[in-house]
């Protein structure tokens, strides 16, 4: 494990205390968890940023399943792109809808581009690019 090290910071008491209700709410065993973990997400959006990064993240979209075209287009896209899909969970939410969550691998720009064809698919109602990180930058 690495070493600690602490420091200060000055910050306005209104701030403060919806800091520490935060810390509160979400379960944090401290004020120095909650910022470590801000900090790790910061790291994590530099990733993204970067369109060459090695990344992962998944895509969950939610549709129609009666949708006319949409039960070919889902499988010709994820097929188009199989070297950034590691694999698909298909959810039946009730008769008519479905939830797909797709983990996805690549580089940024390439996860990027699949998420937003997915999404952007006729029939898709819903969707959103969830990004986090493999890991190894932080």
């Amino acid at each position: 494990m690495s070493n600690l090290e602490r420091f200060g910071v000055s910050i306005e008491d209104e701030i403060l205390s919806r800091f520490d209700e935060l810390v509160k709410e979400r379960g944090y065993p401290s004020r120095s968890e909650a910022i470590r973990d801000l900090i790790r997400q910061e790291f994590v959006k530099a990733e993204w940023a970067d369109p060459d990064t090695e990344v992962i993240g998944t895509i969950t979209i939610v549709y129609e399943h009666h949708e006319h075209e949409l039960a070919n287009t889902l499988p010709e896209i994820q097929h188009e792109y199989h070297h950034n899909i590691i694999c698909t969970t298909h959810v039946h939410l009730d008769a008519h809808n479905c939830l797909e969550v797709i983990v996805v691998r690549g580089k940024s720009q390439d996860v990027r581009k699949v998420a937003s064809i997915l999404i952007a698919a006729h029939g898709v109602k819903h969707g959103q690019l969830v990004s986090t990180t493999t890991g190894a930058h932080i």
